[in-house]
């Protein structure tokens, strides 16, 4: 007798995904900025010679995290899409078009400046010791916390809404 599977969508898991993989980028992200960053200022190891490359280590692991977060969260988000009600389609597309900004954002991080700063950082004569902050390395760190600014905001944004969505799509298909 052959088996008839019948497809379940189930619009909680997908949001509950997305919750999940937001959560803990934002999370990682503050604590990364307001924990970790500041207590190697304060510390004094920002003026260690060893700090370019301990810092592109840690923000090389944290940008692939990003991207991890960023590209789960969007894929849910699309998955969503297709299993919502057509009320939610208006607001399913801004959300999702945000979650594609913030893709981009982490993409930037990864590919762009972090390679940048680091090149900008490293010191290749081994018998120098630490000289100064090079010129440019201003310019990339506001770079950084502008987008840092707009990806905590976007964050926030899609966190709230599917968490004040989260309880009215509790419904069956």
């Amino acid at each position: 007798m052959p088996t008839v599977s019948k497809l379940e969508e189930h619009p909680t898991r997908w949001l509950t995904l997305v919750l999940t993989a937001l959560a803990l980028w934002m999370g990682g992200s503050l604590i990364l900025d307001f924990v970790i960053m500041p207590t190697m200022y304060v510390s004094g190891m920002m003026e260690e010679t060893g700090f370019t490359s301990a810092g592109t280590l840690i923000f090389s692991v944290f940008n692939r995290f990003e991207l991890v977060c960023a590209a789960v969260g969007l894929t849910s988000l699309i998955a969503l899409a297709t299993t919502l009600p057509e009320k939610f389609s208006n607001r399913i597309r801004t959300i999702t078009g945000l979650s594609l900004f913030l893709l981009a954002i982490a993409m930037i991080y990864t590919y762009i400046l972090t390679p940048q700063m680091s090149a900008l950082g490293i010191n290749l004569n081994l018998f120098n010791g630490f000289t100064s902050i090079p010129d440019g390395m201003n310019q990339l760190h506001w770079s950084y916390f502008t987008l840092e600014l707009i990806k905590l905001s976007l964050l926030g944004i899609v966190l709230g809404w599917c968490y004040r969505n989260h309880s009215k799509l509790d419904i069956t298909f």
